[in-house]
């Protein structure tokens, strides 16, 4: 008679409990959560004064935006009707369009010469030229008023469309310039000397070759300049002498007198300033990250 003893079986070893590895820029579930509160964040202090001045704006009383609350009882289209009945609207509009579309025009043009010269030609000076544009971007609007006031009125261009478009242009064409370098510099060189063995001229190949490469650079030079014509009143005031030029940004100080300061006008006004911007941006807008980027890779 044989007895078999059976050992009893050794327990399967465990499987190794291995922690699990973040990759390489991947966020953990807080750090997510703190980064989208921060976004959400920032976007509501972002947003806050539009909508405010937009809510203050559907208020019919000048006083209604020291009790905005009440606001929503009575709120209505009044003042938007007002502004465009009753005031200059559609002239401060039509300059404004004259001005805005005449710098993004002429300014981008001249950026983008410019910028495409330094890009691709090596003239004597050529770097101390980009140095001396940005120079021009440190001094304030008012240092520039009294001796552009001069130079304007020695032309005869005070009170003119033309003055003041060339003064923004003035004013956006270096940082433009710089911008529009940028991307040029992305654009391969062989593009270049394939234009001139097809027989084109610089110029040729500049208008024919070149720029329909940089639109999305183009796209945000001319959304720059347009909002700096759209959106500024300091040149304005000082070199728009007559009531019937004045645009957009100078019409709405007219709302502010001496012993009364229309805010319900200023408001609508201010919303319908908005809006051909907020349209211009839409239109762009696809183009502006690209071209962006690009811009500030190269400069």
């Amino acid at each position: 008679m044989t007895v078999t003893t059976e050992r009893p079986a050794a327990p399967a070893p465990a499987a190794p409990t291995t922690a699990k590895v973040r990759r390489r820029g991947e966020r953990s579930p807080l750090a997510t959560a703190l980064l989208h509160g921060a976004l959400v964040t920032a976007s509501l202090i972002a947003l806050f004064p539009v909508v405010y001045i937009a809510f203050v704006s559907l208020g019919p009383d000048e006083m209604d935006y020291l009790h905005p609350g009440n606001i929503l009882g009575k709120a209505s289209l009044a003042n938007y009707t007002k502004v465009l009945n009753e005031t200059d609207f559609f002239s401060w509009f039509g300059n404004s369009v004259i001005v805005a579309a005449g710098t993004t025009l002429f300014g981008v043009m001249v950026a983008a010469s410019t910028g495409y010269a330094v890009s691709r030609m090596r003239f004597a000076g050529h770097r101390q030229l980009m140095w001396t544009l940005l120079l021009t971007q440190m001094f304030p609007i008012a240092v520039l008023i009294v001796p552009m006031y001069t130079i304007l009125s020695s032309l005869q261009l005070l009170d003119s469309y033309l003055g003041l478009i060339l003064v923004y242009a003035g004013t956006t064409v270096p940082y433009c310039a710089w911008l529009l370098k940028g991307y040029f510099d992305t654009i391969p060189v062989e593009i270049d000397e394939a234009g001139r063995v097809d027989g084109l001229s610089p110029f040729g190949t500049f208008w024919r070759l070149i720029l329909p490469l940089a639109r999305p650079g183009l796209a945000v030079a001319a959304f720059y300049s347009f909002l700096t014509a759209w959106a500024e009143v300091a040149f304005a005031s000082t070199f728009l002498l007559s009531s019937g030029k004045y645009t957009l940004a100078v019409g709405l100080q007219t709302f502010v007198s001496e012993h009364d300061h229309q805010w319900n006008l200023m408001a609508a006004t201010a919303v319908l300033i908005a809006l051909p911007a907020a349209l211009v941006f839409y239109l762009v807008q696809r183009h502006l990250v690209t071209g962006l980027t690009a811009g500030a890779a190269k400069s």
